[in-house]
C-alpha cells in the first residue's frame, strides 16, 4: 500500500525548491535562514520527509511566502482553495463544512487549526463509507471551557 501523503509531499517539496529558485537562494543560503540543516532541506525538497509546521513556519518566512500558502500546499489546510476548485467538504448532503468553520474560527492559531485539520482528514479516511445515514441529531452540546 503507497502512503497517502507521498504525493502531497513530493507537490510541496516541489513548490518548496520552485520558491527557493526565485529566490536566488542556494540550498545551503536557506538551511543558514532557518536554522536548518542542509540535508534535512534536501529531503524536504525531494518529498522524502514532511516537515512540521514550525519548519513551514521557518520556511515561510526566509521565502517571503505565507505560511498558509505552505500548510495549503503541504494539504494541512485547504480553506483557501476550496472555494477555488471546487474541493469543499460540504459536496454531500447534510454534512457540515468542518474544514472551512475550523480555519474560519479566530480562537484557534495557525498551526492548532493545521493539527485539526489534519486529524479530521485522518479520521475520515480511516471511516466506513456511509450509506444513507440520517443527520446526527442528538449530539451532546457543545461547551466553551
Amino acid at each position: 500500500m503507497t502512503d497517502p501523503w507521498e504525493a502531497q509531499r513530493e507537490a510541496l517539496g516541489a513548490f518548496i525548491r520552485e520558491q527557493r529558485k526565485r529566490a536566488n537562494l542556494s540550498l545551503r543560503q536557506l538551511a543558514e535562514l532557518t536554522s536548518l540543516s542542509n540535508p534535512y532541506l534536501s529531503q524536504v525538497e525531494r518529498g522524502l520527509h514532511q516537515p512540521s509546521v514550525r519548519v513551514l513556519k521557518a520556511l515561510s518566512g526566509a521565502l517571503n511566502v505565507s505560511a498558509e500558502t505552505l500548510l495549503a500546499q503541504a494539504g494541512l489546510i485547504d480553506a483557501m482553495t476550496a472555494g477555488a476548485n471546487g474541493a469543499t467538504d460540504t459536496q454531500e448532503p447534510n454534512v457540515p463544512g468542518t474544514e472551512q468553520a475550523i480555519a474560519a474560527d479566530p480562537r484557534l492559531g495557525v498551526d492548532q487549526k493545521a493539527a485539526l485539520i489534519a486529524v479530521y482528514r485522518s479520521m475520515l479516511a480511516s471511516a466506513p463509507p456511509v450509506t444513507d445515514a440520517p443527520p446526527v441529531t442528538d449530539a451532546p452540546p457543545v461547551t466553551e471551557g
